[in-house]
This record gives C-alpha cells, structure tokens and sequence, in this order.
C-alpha cells in the first residue's frame, strides 16, 4: 500500500476511523448500542494492533476521554499507530474545541482536524474567526492541521481562503448542521448529488484531501465505492474507513487488498 506525505506525516493511503468505536454507525440505533457493546477497550486496542500489523498506520479518531485513555494504553503497551485527532465540541459547550485542541496535542497527537460536523455549523454561521484561531493553535503546536466537513461549499470556501495540510471531504452531507454541530442519527440522507459536489471540490483543493464516509455509513455499496476513489484520489490523499470487525475479522486485510486492487492498482492521478 503506498504511503502519502501530509504536512509532516507519512500516511498509509488507507487508514481507520473511530466511529463503529463510538458507536456511530450511521444505520439504526440498535446497530450504534451492537457497536458499543462489542467494542470494549481490549478490543479496540486489538482492531488498532490488527490494523497496524496489516500496514495501516494512521488511525483518525475522537477526543474524549474514553478514546483518549484507551490510546494512552495502547502506546504505553507498545502501539505505534499515529494518531489524527478528532477535535469536538460537547453538548452545551460550543467553546470546548479549544480544550480537546489543546489536551490532543498534550497527548501526542500527529494531525489534528476540527470535525466535520462542526466545521459545518462554523460555515454556515460565519465563524470565521474560530477558523483562523483553530488553525493559528495547530500550525503554532506544530501539528499537521486539518479540517473536516460534509458540505462541499465550506471545503470550497476553505480551499480559497485558508491553508490547512489537509482538508477532510465528506463523500456524503446526511444532515444540516446548520443550527447544530453535533451527530443527528435520525433522518440521514446519502444522496449520489452531494457526492458528485463533493468530488468535484476535491479536485480543486491546493492542499490533500482525506477522503471519508466513503460507504456512506454503510450504506452504500463497497466496490463502487474503491472504484469511484480509483478515479478520484489524487497523488497525496488518503482514504479513511470504518470497520467492525465482529462482524468479518478479515475486513481490515480485505479493505486493503480492495484498495490495492481498485486504487492503488489503477495509479492516482496527478
């Protein structure tokens, strides 16, 4: 699998995402609760140690203390995965980015990226402001910065207007965040238009790009979705997926030799 060069990191083209640990699948509330049951702190640790030993090394994942802890583990126990941390904002608390900023780049994270949801909210509001500021903190820390979002116009206005290392694009916008940055688990939409939007942006961006929600929260199907990333990626972007491995043990080596064969195999373009 071939390596990308963000900022300062070097990053497995393909690499794992927090959310089946969290609990956010993006399907039905009783597939969330399946999700959190099975994915204790040892098993979470075991997904990672599996994902390394498959050839991923980037994992991009929440800030909360539960995640962070388990990390903490997993590093004191010998795990070398690096680390691109999720930054959120709590429920009642739009200013609590800046604390999970800070206590992400305390622990050691490699990127940081303010996320999609609330870089959404920030957009659609004119926050322009928290922008400057995130990415002021994260280039003074000497982090690779990011942003997330799943509306192509603020990747758009991003693009024009900023200079992160990476923007992390969305393949799919299920819900406004306009009034809310948080999760909303009912009433998602995968819509192949937001997509088209989407890919179309990816193309302009200065910077690399982090493909993500590339299934669509499981949604969408699998091959179409390695082909459509064979035809989209670009030299130094990468690929992030979720996996549950209760559900298949071999998903981590099969995703891999899917993004070999559908990717990695058809070459990225310049």
């Amino acid at each position: 699998m071939r390596l990308a060069t963000i900022g300062s990191a070097s990053i497995s083209g393909l690499c794992i995402g927090g959310n089946p640990f969290s609990g956010f699948s993006h399907q039905t509330q009783e597939r969330s609760k399946e999700m959190v049951d099975w994915h204790t702190p040892s098993r979470i640790k075991d997904v990672l140690r599996q994902a390394e030993e498959d050839g991923i090394n980037t994992f991009f994942g929440r800030t909360d203390n539960h995640m962070m802890d388990i990390l903490e583990e997993y590093w004191d126990e010998g795990g070398t995965i690096q680390w691109f941390a999720q930054v959120c904002v709590e429920r009642g608390k739009p200013d609590a980015w800046r604390k999970w900023l800070r206590e992400s780049i305390e622990l050691g994270a490699t990127g940081t990226y303010i996320h999609g949801g609330v870089v959404d909210n920030w957009y659609a509001n004119e926050m322009w402001d928290n922008f400057n500021e995130a990415l002021e903190t994260m280039q003074d820390a000497g982090v690779v910065s990011g942003l997330a979002a799943h509306m192509p116009e603020a990747h758009a206005w991003i693009g024009e207007n900023l200079e992160p290392d990476f923007q992390m694009c969305s393949y799919y916008n299920p819900t406004d965040r306009s009034k809310s940055a948080h999760h909303q688990a009912d009433g998602e939409k995968w819509e192949e238009e937001d997509r088209d939007k989407m890919l179309e942006v990816i193309a302009t961006l200065p910077c690399p790009a982090v493909h993500y929600k590339v299934f669509g929260g499981g949604n969408k199907p699998i091959i179409e979705a390695f082909e459509t990333m064979g035809k989209s990626m670009r030299e130094n972007d990468v690929a992030l997926i979720g996996v549950f491995l209760k559900d298949n043990r071999d998903m981590i080596k099969e995703d891999i030799a899917l993004f070999e064969e559908h990717v990695d195999g058809v070459g990225v373009s310049a």
